[in-house]
Parts: C-alpha cells; sequence; structure tokens
C-alpha cells in the first residue's frame, strides 16, 4: 500500500542554506519486512510516480521510501526551477558538482533511514539525477563522511542507479584510496548500475564511465548492466533485473523470482 507522510516536506540544512524537501510517498512491504530503500526520481520528477512503480515488484519484504526533491532553480534548464536534488549544468561526470546540494540530499536521505529499525537493512537506488544522489551517498558511505567533512553515519547495504552517473568522480580515488577503512568498506559494498545503450539524455558512456571509476577506486562489489536500444526509461526487462539481483544481495525471503 502506497500512501503520502502528511507532512509537505522536510528542511536540511547544509552549509547554513535550507533546503524543502518535498512530499515522501512510502511504499509498505507486504510481507515480513527485511529491507528499506529510498528511491530517488529523475530531474523535474517527483515521489509519487516511482513509488507506484515500485508497488508492483514482486519485493514483498522491501519497504520503498520515496522522497521528493526540492524545487530550485537548475542551470541546464537556465535558471528555470524543477524538482532536483542538486543544481546540474551537465547531466555527465564531466560537469561541475555542486557538493551543496549533493550533501543535502544525500542527508535527507540518510535523515530518512535513520529511524530504521537496527535489524533492517537499509539502502538507496535511484533513476538519472536520483541515481547520481544514490552512487554519491554510496561515495560517502564509504569515506564515512559527506563532502563537507560531516559524518556520513548510516551504514548501506546496497545501492542500485538506473540511467545515471557519478558525481565528485574526478577526486574519489585519493579519498577513498587515502584511507584504509574507506577502501574495505567500498570494497564490501554491493552496487548496481543499469543503463540503455539508447540513452540520449544521459549518455550511456557516462553511464560506462562511471562504473568503471567506481570499480577501478575499489568499488569491486559491482555489477553493470547494459541494455541495447533502451533511451532514458525503464523497461519490465531491466526492473526485472533489478528485483533478481536485490534478492541475492540481500538474502529476501520469499520473493517471487
Amino acid at each position: 500500500m502506497s500512501y503520502s507522510r502528511p507532512a509537505a516536506g522536510s528542511g536540511s540544512r547544509a552549509g547554513g542554506r535550507t533546503v524543502e524537501f518535498g512530499r515522501t510517498h512510502v511504499v509498505r512491504p507486504k510481507g515480513k519486512h527485511q529491507v528499506t530503500i529510498v528511491w530517488l526520481h529523475g530531474l523535474g520528477d517527483n515521489g509519487s510516480s516511482w513509488s507506484q512503480l515500485l508497488e508492483t515488484l514482486p519485493l514483498t519484504n522491501i519497504k520503498w521510501i520515496c522522497p521528493t526533491a526540492p524545487t530550485r532553480p537548475v542551470a541546464i534548464f537556465g535558471g528555470f526551477p524543477c524538482t532536483a536534488w542538486f543544481d546540474v549544468g551537465d547531466l555527465s561526470e564531466d560537469g561541475p558538482d555542486d557538493v551543496e546540494g549533493l550533501d543535502a540530499s544525500a542527508a535527507h536521505v540518510a535523515n530518512l533511514l535513520s529511524t530504521e529499525p537496527a535489524d533492517i537493512k537499509v539502502g538507496v537506488g535511484g533513476f538519472s539525477m536520483g541515481a547520481a544522489t544514490a552512487l554519491y551517498s554510496a561515495t560517502c558511505c564509504a569515506q564515512g563522511k559527506y563532502g563537507n567533512g560531516n559524518p556520513y553515519q548510516i551504514n548501506l547495504s546496497v545501492a542500485v542507479g538506473l540511467s545515471g552517473w557519478l558525481p565528485c568522480s574526478r577526486s574519489l580515488r585519493n579519498k577513498i584510496e587515502g584511507s584504509h577503512d574507506a577502501a574495505r568498506r567500498a570494497s564490501s559494498l554491493p552496487i548496481l548500475l543499469c543503463h540503455g545503450k539508447g540513452d540520449d539524455v544521459v549518455q550511456y558512456n557516462h553511464g560506462e564511465k562511471s562504473a568503471q571509476v567506481l570499480s577501478s577506486t575499489g568499488f569491486r562489489n559491482l555489477t553493470f548492466k547494459s541494455y541495447n536500444g533502451l533511451g532514458h526509461y525503464t523497461v519490465p526487462q531491466e526492473m526485472d533485473e533489478v528485483c533478481n539481483w536485490l534478492t541475492a544481495r540481500l538474502g529476501l525471503e520469499g520473493s517471487r523470482p
């Protein structure tokens, strides 16, 4: 069952700026609750659309939390405001990094997961810009801190990115290789990346390069799946891949294959 939390949004402070997030939608597990995953939508979208899709998946043991990004001016749209997890001028790992915006959204994800019971595994996933934010959260988890140096205190069990890219990729190697603990956490975090070869919004080569950067930086438990002809959207075959991967990595009970 999917429902909206009564609160219209919540604020998250990052670098002295308060960011107002939109409405959060939750899909309750239909079976025994084993895992909670925060799922992040793409640029200009909202949490409702993805909650409706995730509700149809045969993963009975997962609670899905689908927040809505803040509405903010976005450089790629000439400053026109829309829902966005961070400001972006280029949908690739080559663009300038809005670390303040990324930190605020990663902190919002961590805050949503922080109240889950101790015996529940937690993860993060997303599509397009949501995938980029999920991957940024994964790198914060490995480093044990956000880009601004504040401690990241959530122990992620999985991260999933569909049709996305890796923000802050240029500085990642030094941050991971410079810490034994970061390298250990990176090597043990399972990550699934999927990308369509026909994607004309976030080009396939950006997804492929992001996977290569993560792997070479020490994220050894990484799976990269490509799909011929797939554009900037998802298809049942891809969602089946996500379901099977999550079931295997998280040891889910009773989920239909």
